[in-house]
């Protein structure tokens, strides 16, 4: 694996892309969870789009029009391939919306209330960010409406290591198991939820959504190997523009997903902002960024060890880069035993650290206490860090 001094070209080049980043180092922002900064080339991109081909989409037959229906068609296209679709189209298909929650929220209206009937039972995640199952909920209560009783069951955890409990999942399915939600990584924990283990304990009949907001941008995602019916996430997170994510659907477990009602103006600035992203992203190297984050959140959790003061949330055993239990992504969330965690935020903002600090959304079973998340992506860098856990060790 890369070193820090083996990556220091690479990431110095690639941080130099991002003027929001480089234009006061004063301010050091940690909070890509939330929304990820731009790179130069994306900023560009719209700009281009909107002073030389702003149109609309499918709705015209001038240059313009033409030129903005092909880039919704190409970046569709785009999506699948960052994805890993191995044959994009045939089945698979790529909807855009604007953001995962949306995204969610589409799959359990428009294709699952369709799927299910009655006395079929999903299994949902209770204790991961809100968006990942009230949508889940919402279908339940659409299809009670209409007669029809779905039973939703809690995708069980363990609470020491803050992991999907794979080993009683199994005890949760039988016959009527009809769908299960999931996430990549937890958006408080920073843990990779190990996704594959929940298709071995699912079987290879029951579709999988998967709620992709804190990978896609992050690190590298492969549908083939994932083996999921959906990958859903933000364009924002992803270095793109707000307003704009992506639905890709299989299309082999269940009926094709097509959303319902009917398909008005896209956000083509978005998407012409995402089809740049991706490019950018690809030309970084998502495994790059990985090793990137992942050392950034192991440099801060091994700086804060035996510090009593503060307690780290998540898997205690991922707390280092190579833990064989589960990888810890660029999320740290962590504690001040004395110290309020909003306060906390305020202490840290004043130091000009841009971090999370509050209850992360979390559904139902979550933390209910609120706490402190630092985020990280490629343009942070170890001097950062070095500068937070300076102002944490003080306090």
């Amino acid at each position: 694996m890369e070193t820090f001094e083996e990556l220091d070209s690479w990431h110095r080049e690639l941080r130099a892309q991002f003027p929001i980043v480089t234009a006061d180092p004063s301010q050091v922002y940690l909070d890509s969870a939330a929304t990820a900064q731009k790179p130069r080339a994306v900023l560009d991109t719209v700009q281009r789009y909107l002073t030389t081909a702003n149109a609309n989409a499918g709705r015209g037959t001038y240059t313009w029009a033409n030129a903005t229906t092909a880039l919704v068609e190409r970046t569709r296209t785009r999506v699948a391939a960052f994805l890993g679709d191995p044959d994009p189209g045939r089945p698979s298909a790529v909807h855009f919306t604007s953001g995962t929650t949306e995204g969610l929220r589409t799959v359990a209206r428009d294709w699952l209330t369709e799927l299910l009937r009655d006395g079929d039972e999903i299994i949902v995640p209770f204790a991961d960010h809100q968006a990942n199952a009230l949508p889940w909920l919402e279908a339940q209560r659409l299809l009670a409406e209409r007669g029809v009783r779905v039973r939703v069951r809690e995708l069980p955890y363990d609470p020491a290591s803050h992991d999907y409990d794979h080993r009683a999942l199994p005890q949760l399915v039988n016959e009527r198991t009809a769908f299960v939600a999931a996430t990549h990584v937890h958006h408080v924990y920073g843990g990779d939820m190990n996704v594959h283990r929940i298709r071995a304990a699912v079987g290879p009949s029951v579709p999988i959504c998967l709620d992709a907001a804190q990978s896609v941008g992050h690190l590298p995602v492969d549908v083939g190997t994932l083996d999921v019916d959906f990958v859903v996430f933000s364009g924002h997170k992803a270095m793109a523009l707000p307003g704009t994510g992506a639905v890709w659907a299989r299309n082999t477990r269940g009926p094709a997903f097509r959303p319902g009602g009917w398909s008005g103006t896209p956000n083509t600035c978005g998407i012409a902002s995402l089809e740049a992203a991706l490019d950018w992203l690809d030309a970084a190297g998502p495994d790059r960024i990985q090793r990137w984050t992942g050392a950034l959140a192991a440099r801060l959790t091994d700086g804060l060890r035996g510090c009593d003061a503060y307690q780290v949330l998540g898997c205690q055993q991922s707390l280092a880069a190579d833990s064989p239990v589960q990888r810890r992504e660029g999320i740290v969330t962590l504690r001040h035993r004395a110290i309020p965690s909003n306060d906390l935020g305020f202490v840290l903002a004043s130091h000009g650290l841009m971090v999370r600090a509050d209850g992360h959304c979390q559904a139902r079973a979550g933390e209910s206490d609120s706490s402190v998340r630092v985020s990280l992506h490629v343009y942070n860098s170890p001097e950062e860090i070095d500068r937070l856990l300076a102002v944490l060790l003080t306090l």
